[in-house]
């Protein structure tokens, strides 16, 4: 009697992508990474924090200038060639091929002495555990499977005594109604459909997620978008969109 061959033990779907990745999400960015330095963009938002975050960056970490400096889900590198212009040595990564290539070609551009890898957090953790003072992941936790997991790799890259500045959208009844219904229906200042309101992390979850990784809160802020002004600034309400930075356990403060 003839029986079917038995299938391979493991087959790895051909549209799932290395690490910790939602393949939809990439594929969403990667359409649009083409458009990543134009200020008038979908990216738009990005472009008008950017001057924000850099600088609450750098005052948390006692100064980016000659600091070795990693940006976790860097895009096209908006963030990660802001804090190589204050000094730093500055490394971007993402898992999203076309977003790396056009940082690269901007880097063309713009001169920025920025390193760029096609790798994961989790990858690069293992390559260079502790090797970086200062470790960014902005606007990637709501956009990835297992955030934990980027959170832990991310504490693992930094050196001990490091800082590690993470920044997401809080998840609550306003935070729905400003990221989601808002900034994407109302305003549209994002393309529908950027963000899904069940990912995004409250402040303790990600505090808790932190302190499994041995990361100490050092600092949170809000960023908040004034609907007459059309202006983003830096506010203690966190109720919608924060910035939290932790240090790296085990090192003297950096």
């Amino acid at each position: 009697m003839n029986r079917p061959s038995p299938a391979p033990a493991h087959v790895a779907p051909a549209a799932t992508p290395p690490g910790n990745a939602d393949p939809a999400e990439l594929a969403k960015f990667s359409a649009l990474a083409h458009r990543w330095w134009d200020p008038e963009s979908e990216f738009k938002p990005l472009h008008d924090i950017n001057p924000l975050r850099v600088a609450w960056i750098d005052g948390i970490a006692g100064g980016l200038a000659g600091r070795r400096a990693l940006d976790v889900g860097c895009g096209g590198g908006l963030l990660t060639e802001a804090m190589a212009a204050r000094g730093a040595e500055a490394t971007g990564i993402d898992l999203a091929e076309k977003a790396i290539g056009v940082a690269r070609l901007h880097q063309l551009e713009s001169g920025a002495r920025v390193d760029y890898r096609c790798v994961g957090a989790e990858e690069l953790a293992r390559e260079l555990p502790q090797a970086f003072d200062v470790v960014t992941c902005l606007e990637l936790l709501e956009h990835v499977p297992d955030p934990a997991s980027t959170i832990d790799a991310c504490a693992r890259l930094a050196r001990p005594g490091g800082c590690v500045v993470f920044s997401t959208i809080n998840r609550n009844p306003k935070s729905y109604a400003f990221a989601i219904l808002g900034a994407e229906y109302l305003l549209r200042l994002l393309p529908r459909g950027t963000h899904d309101w069940s990912r995004f992390l409250r402040p303790s979850e990600l505090a808790a997620h932190a302190r499994r990784a041995a990361l100490d809160p050092i600092a949170m802020t809000g960023l908040v978008y004034n609907l007459v002004s059309r202006r983003y600034r830096l506010d203690s309400d966190a109720s919608v969109n924060y910035l939290a930075a932790f240090r790296r356990a085990g090192g003297d403060d950096a």
